[in-house]
């Protein structure tokens, strides 16, 4: 199953991945990360691996998608 890791302390909580996900599987954390912000965070399931997420992150290295075969 694809699943998709975001790496909090770069995530400046923007909301563009929770917007284009056709999944609905990224919301925002409770909590607040290293730079004052509540980021995005997997649901932990559902996601297609269709890196909608990741090219529309302004920030590099906050998200990574794996897809495996």
């Amino acid at each position: 199953m694809p699943s998709i890791e975001v790496h909090t302390d770069h995530c400046k909580g923007c909301g563009l991945c929770v917007d284009i996900c056709p999944a609905n599987v990224i919301e925002f954390s409770k909590e607040i990360n290293n730079l004052g912000y509540h980021p995005a965070q997997y649901k932990g399931e559902g996601c297609t691996g269709c890196t909608l997420c990741f090219y529309t992150c302004p920030e590099p290295d906050a998200i990574v998608v794996h897809r495996k075969d």
